[in-house]
């Protein structure tokens, strides 16, 4: 059962869906998968994240985190050295007995990912297998699974897809005779999360989960009554493995903004029969709420132009919010990989004639930058100083991860993280 969105009247061209695509394949600059356990370890509240992976991959995710050294986080890196890489240790042993140490010393764990990074990758340590072992020695009280978080050839949010993916097999199945439910795919902050499951019970639509659950006990039955809609465009691997279990996916573009939020929404009431008048009584105040909060942005925003370096996969959804609610203009929208089917009605609603990249070369794409001289530059860490340097006004892209951004109420919030360089800029320069 796959509704059909509605598209404002302005949006009933095929915007981007049929526009040609640069590919690019050459040097790239991102973090590795193994960054999404900053947001994912806060997510499964009682979940541990192993990585099985070299003293840089410890210092990324222990700088990334900003833990401080009394903290007691949720995620550590179990270094492999150079007896390991020289065969002289058993490796498979030397994680079991670290397993052990920890699921001692951590008592409260009941889901503990290994997560795969490039070292182990590199000496072709089988985490699945070992896995698969281990969860033999401490089932039921601990479920232990993998994935992985190497970033040879992926970008970082892939991280979550990965991880999210190895849950889905240990998914209830739901029963043949169940009612339909909604899944909410994607790691959503707590506060969002609230929020739209009280925008969920207001409209009477349910039963409503979240994947991943805030409790590795209460991982969602999925099965052909399952309807889901994905909170974040980077999830390929978890919507083929729910696809794969009977789900349904809902098409819809991504709850950024008051519009893509709107049409998320509608696509899920249109799903479960929720009568119109019904869907629009309830978002109504909320959406009006949200113009309100995004006009005071938009007197700022209007006419700039900006230009998006490959880095998070959110870019597209990223570029319809600032060109249909902001007004901007779109230099160029690089994504690290476009997912067409995913992304159908974000390409839709985009601009016609927007020029769209995918993949990187790093060259190339900064030489693009310069010629334009766009008003914003939308990159990651480091490339931001150097075009900083060069006189261009920049926006972390990792920042747009981190923060909460999803909803009517995150919708002014996402606008400033926009403004909020270009006010920078111009109090340097005054």
């Amino acid at each position: 059962m796959s509704p059909v969105i509605p598209i404002r009247a302005e949006a009933a061209d095929i915007g981007c869906a049929d526009a040609p695509v640069l590919r690019e394949r050459g040097q790239r600059e991102v973090f590795c998968g193994l960054t999404g356990i900053i947001w994912l370890h806060r997510k499964i509240q009682d979940a541990f994240f192993l990585v099985v992976g070299s003293r840089t991959c410890a210092h990324l995710i222990q700088s990334a985190a900003g833990v401080m050294i009394f903290a007691e986080p949720r995620f550590a890196t179990a270094i492999i050295d150079e007896r390991d890489l020289a065969g002289l240790a058993d490796v498979n042993a030397e994680l079991d007995r670290v397993v052990t140490r920890l699921l001692e010393r951590r008592p409260d764990i009941r889901m503990l990912f290994l997560v795969g990074s490039c070292p182990s990758e590199v000496i072709k340590l089988d985490l699945s297998r070992a896995a698969e072992r281990l969860s033999k020695t401490y089932l039921p009280k601990v479920r232990i699974l993998n994935y992985s978080g190497s970033g040879i050839e992926t970008t970082f949010t892939q991280g979550e897809d990965a991880c999210l993916a190895s849950l889905v097999p240990v998914a209830p199945m739901q029963a043949d005779d169940a009612a339909p439910s909604l899944l909410i795919v994607g790691s959503l902050a707590d506060v969002v999360e609230d929020q739209f499951m009280r925008l969920f019970d207001e409209l009477g639509l349910g039963p409503v989960r979240f994947f991943p659950p805030r409790r590795a006990g209460d991982v969602a039955p999925v099965g052909p009554n399952t309807r889901f809609l994905l909170a974040q465009p980077f999830l390929a691997d978890t919507a083929r493995a729910l696809e794969a279990r009977g789900a349904q996916r809902l098409p819809a573009p991504f709850p950024l903004g008051e519009e893509g939020t709107t049409l998320w929404l509608q696509a899920a009431a249109t799903a479960f029969g929720i009568p119109q008048q019904r869907f629009d009584e309830v978002t109504a105040p909320k959406r009006e709420r949200a113009k309100r909060a995004l006009a005071r942005h938009r007197t700022q925003l209007a006419g700039k132009r900006i230009f998006f370096f490959p880095d998070s996969q959110l870019e597209v959804p990223l570029a319809r919010f600032l060109s249909r609610e902001l007004g901007m203009g779109l230099v160029e929208v690089g994504t690290p990989y476009l997912h067409r089917q995913h992304l159908a009605q974000e390409l839709t609603l985009l601009p016609s004639g927007t020029a769209l990249s995918e993949g990187q070369d790093v060259d190339k794409q900064l030489d693009r930058c310069r010629a334009a001289r766009p008003d914003l530059v939308v990159c990651g860490l480091g490339l931001a100083n150097p075009l900083e340097a060069e006189g261009l006004t920049t926006k972390w892209a990792i920042e747009l991860v981190f923060t909460p951004i999803q909803g009517y109420d995150q919708a002014g919030d996402l606008a400033e993280l926009f403004t909020r360089p270009l006010v920078r800029r111009m109090k340097l320069v005054a």
